[in-house]
């Protein structure tokens, strides 16, 4: 039985082939060439983003949530953005969550079958108990993985704001969403190997989201990571830089007020208070 993959951009054949006679510096220059279009196609979407955006903004100010699903590249990249959320805008664990087909163990191993299971999703997300106040965000390169059609499609009928990353046209998964994203990259270099083009399009999506919705949520000021978690030595420094730059003041004084406070918000706001 025929799949229709032939139909699908991210299944098309690559502009190149031949690629195992190619040299090592042909192969970097022409991945490099096709790396480029990706930004383009993805300023194409800004519109579609931007209405998501705007959705999950008002959701989030009354205690709502962003989760992610996806399968495989997807998955991953999704769980890689939610993780990224705490340390860089100080933010709850819980805020932003990232669920991929197979569980955790699939970050590292692909697990058989696990994305063809078209219930699992809402299984998944039901022990986090997902409410009308969360948005659900389906990341599927394809736009046809069961998990998260089925994910989607059962979080609308519940009320849930739905979106999607995808990258194909008319998918499936864009079907299922109320604020589909769909970033057309065209063939991939390896044919059909989404974790290259597809994958980096899908990356730089969620950046502007989570970045987007944290801007909005508060969490910088001016252009700085002012509430970011200071778990290391090179952190707690730029938080140092930050506050002296900030307040003027020595680099002596910016340090101890960081450590002591936590926080760049907190050490700057005691500061002026304290004044």
């Amino acid at each position: 039985m025929s799949l229709g993959l032939e139909k699908l951009a991210t299944e098309s054949s690559s502009h190149y082939d031949n690629l195992e006679k190619m040299s090592v510096h042909e192969l970097l220059i022409n991945i490099n060439k096709e790396d480029k279009t990706v930004p383009d196609a993805v300023e194409k979407c800004i519109p579609q983003i931007e209405a998501l955006v705007s959705q999950i903004v008002p959701r989030m100010k009354t205690g709502g949530r962003i989760f992610y699903i996806g399968a495989g590249t997807s998955g991953r990249l999704g769980i890689v953005d939610a993780s990224e959320c705490p340390p860089t805008f100080g933010v709850p664990h819980g805020m932003v969550v990232g669920i991929m087909a197979g569980g955790d163990k699939a970050i590292r191993k692909a697990v058989e079958n696990a994305e063809d299971d078209i219930e699992q999703a809402w299984i998944d997300l039901a022990e986090y108990k997902i409410n009308d106040k969360d948005t659900l965000i389906g990341i599927a390169a394809s736009g046809r993985t069961p998990y998260v059609v089925g994910g989607l499609k059962t979080a609308r009928q519940h009320g849930i704001l739905t979106g999607c990353v995808v990258c194909n046209a008319g998918s499936a998964v864009a079907a299922e969403a109320e604020y589909p994203v769909e970033a057309v990259v065209g063939p991939e270099f390896v044919t059909g190997s989404t974790r290259m083009k597809a994958g980096t399009a899908q990356k730089l999506v969620l950046n502007m989201i989570s970045t987007a919705v944290m801007i909005q949520l508060g969490r910088v000021r001016g252009n700085k990571m002012v509430d970011m978690q200071l778990t290391n030595l090179k952190l707690i420094e730029r938080a140092t830089r930050m506050v002296m730059q900030e307040l003027k003041i020595p680099h002596e004084e910016a340090h101890a007020l960081v450590l002591k406070h936590g926080s760049v918000r907190n050490a700057v706001d005691y500061y002026k208070q304290s004044l």
